[in-house]
């Protein structure tokens, strides 16, 4: 299965389970944000990311520079349990 038989998949059973009122609303915040310009000020695909400075689990602070400067760094997200 492609990723975009996959996408539509998902699609289909969010838009199976999400009750109307529900998905209104949620189509109603996503225009608001693309409406907002956000799309305009992301990082493309490709891009190089910008430098950045994070906590680690103990609390101390970890700059990508510092990550970069021992070989190539892959940076995971995660949106948690919603």
């Amino acid at each position: 299965m492609s990723l975009e038989e996959k996408l539509a998949a998902t699609r289909a059973a969010s838009a199976a389970r999400i009750p109307p009122d529900r998905a209104a609303i949620m189509e109603r915040a996503t225009e608001d944000l693309r409406r907002s310009g956000m799309l305009d000020r992301i990082v493309k695909v490709g891009s190089p990311a910008p430098a950045f400075e994070l906590a680690g689990h103990d609390g101390r602070r970890i700059a990508s520079s510092e990550l970069l400067a021992g070989g190539p760094m892959v940076v995971s997200f995660f949106r948690g349990s919603w």
